[in-house]
């Protein structure tokens, strides 16, 4: 089995920032020289996510403001007592979670017509690392 390993760095200029990293995961996939199997993308922070879902921005609006409702910034969450004011980017990653399974086939990721892979940041504007790890045949 071959195993390759990439960390990926971002600096959001944005508290919330949708980013689109399929091209980045595929990428990883073809240097891997992995024809079968599969990748793992995962955030490597506890106020960020992965998911795979539709690039279009109406929906990218949508799930953001869906996320600002289940966890809506506030100022009295416990977690604030330790002197962070990063609740609810906590709560919003659980909602997304924080990584994704993606198939390889013949090489390239199987995903369906209208998938892609994105880093969902909720507590930006400093350094954040993604793991991406491909593994197969």
């Amino acid at each position: 089995m071959k195993c390759t390993t990439e960390y990926v760095w971002f600096n959001t200029t944005k508290k919330r920032e949708y980013i689109n990293i399929t091209d980045r995961v595929a990428g990883v996939v073809r240097q891997s020289g992995v024809q079968e199997g599969i990748v793992l993308v995962s955030a490597m922070h506890i106020t960020a996510g992965v998911y795979v879902n539709d690039a279009e921005s109406g929906l990218i609006q949508d799930i953001d403001e869906w996320l600002e409702n289940l966890a809506p910034f506030k100022s009295n969450y416990r977690h604030h007592r330790t002197g962070e004011t990063n609740g609810d980017a906590h709560l919003k990653s659980l909602i997304v979670h924080h990584e994704v399974i993606v198939p390889i086939t013949e090489g390239q990721l199987d995903l369906g017509p209208w998938q892609q892979v994105y880093y969902a940041e909720f507590d930006g504007q400093r350094r954040k690392r993604l793991i991406i790890k491909v593994m197969g045949e």
